[in-house]
């Protein structure tokens, strides 16, 4: 009679789903939480969110004083596939987000924030997302933006994206922050017809 141990050895490893940017190393796993920072993390959000092809749920405080153009954004995704949720208080926008995880049915939901929440909302959102894989119709990605080098805890990976344009027009540096199973890592990113990849040598 075979073990327990031996039977679950024998199961096929199945890899979590990811999206990527053009690297198998600029990985992001479904159904955890992400953090983005640095100057050009909106512009990250929007390369990440452009792989799903939306819909994708924008939520950011209504008194935010940064206002998304429809035509800059167009290069990247349809604007007619973002949701904005716009709450009055900085509680509200972290329940719409675990709200809109929890119901499973945006591929990718981002929170705007002015800074880092802490580590009991995080976790409440990583539990809403992995329940949102099993009740919806997608696995959901949830993706925090913060400013300056970021810092939320218990995060799943932590990227910063800052302008380039010093190596050539329409260059970015990515920075691989923070990852559970990595280590940190930088890369010099260009946008091509496919979206925001690593550029050749």
């Amino acid at each position: 009679m075979h073990s327990a141990a031996a039977l679950l050895s024998r199961r096929p490893l199945r890899p979590a789903p990811l999206i990527t940017l053009g690297d198998p190393e600029i990985a992001l796993r479904l159904g955890r939480v992400h953090e983005l920072c640095g100057q050009a993390r909106h512009t990250l959000a929007f390369a990440i969110a452009a792989q799903t092809g939306g819909p994708v749920v924008w939520i950011a405080q209504n008194s935010t004083s940064e206002i998304i153009c429809a035509d800059t954004i167009a290069e990247q995704i349809n604007p007619g596939h973002i949701l904005f949720v716009a709450p009055e208080k900085r509680d509200m926008l972290l329940w719409a987000m675990e709200e809109t995880l929890r119901d499973g049915h945006a591929p990718v939901v981002i929170a705007d924030l002015t800074s880092p929440p802490a580590m009991v909302p995080i976790r409440r959102l990583h539990l809403a997302a992995e329940a949102g894989c099993g009740v919806g119709i997608c696995r959901p990605l949830a993706l925090l933006l913060t400013p300056g080098q970021g810092g939320a805890p218990g995060i799943e990976t932590r990227w910063s994206l800052e302008p380039a344009h010093h190596t050539g027009r329409g260059h970015w540096a990515l920075s691989r922050l923070r990852a559970r199973m990595a280590p940190p890592r930088d890369w010099l990113m260009t946008r091509t017809y496919s979206g925001l990849v690593p550029s050749t040598p």
